[in-house]
């Protein structure tokens, strides 16, 4: 079943004891409208930030994680489905972005940053990074995440507040809202 025949299929048609099922499908169609809005919103990022690469990294249980979205300039960026280094991600940074950080890396080269993190940034071939949260009502709900890999880049005011539209439109959009 595609998304538009979802979108477009009568569950009055059903009979009343198949409401199981009109759950089962209402449920889908919200999970394909928020996939959209995700994919939608880190490929407009990535092209309008003119960068490597934009990805979500959603945060399935506490502080575990994994990429689940990306936007590429290039297949050879591609880190879909990896999660984060553990010992440099814990409560201390969870917390931070909790309380709305926005992190933004010109160079992960001279930053002063973890050992751990550096190595993680370079092991994705990133040299510069820009992070904000997408926060909801029940807390850090993922990271938008850019990286710029070709070279340093300074971020501009502009970068970031593009990304801060862009996490405040996931985690006010109804289809995440509802379904999380």
């Amino acid at each position: 079943m595609t998304e538009e025949d979802i979108s477009t299929f009568n569950f009055d048609r059903l009979p009343s004891d198949d409401r199981s099922l009109t759950r089962i499908m209402t449920r889908l169609s919200g999970v394909l409208e928020r996939d959209a809005l995700v994919r939608q919103t880190v490929q407009q990022l990535r092209s309008s930030l003119e960068t490597d690469r934009v990805v979500l990294y959603y945060f399935y249980r506490q502080w575990k994680g994994r990429v689940t979205f990306e936007s590429l300039s290039s297949e050879r960026y591609s880190i879909l489905g990896q999660t984060g280094p553990d010992e440099c991600f814990n409560g201390d940074y969870a917390a931070m972005y909790e309380a709305g950080r926005v992190r933004a890396i010109a160079n992960i080269d001279i930053e002063p940053i973890a050992d751990c993190h550096r190595e993680f940034l370079r092991g994705m071939n990133v040299r510069a990074n820009l992070v904000v949260p997408v926060l909801m009502a029940k807390g850090l709900w993922g990271l938008l995440v850019a990286h710029h890999c070709r070279s340093p880049r300074a971020w501009s005011h502009s970068d970031i507040q593009q990304m801060q539209k862009g996490a405040e439109k996931l985690a006010t959009a109804k289809a995440i809202v509802e379904i999380g």
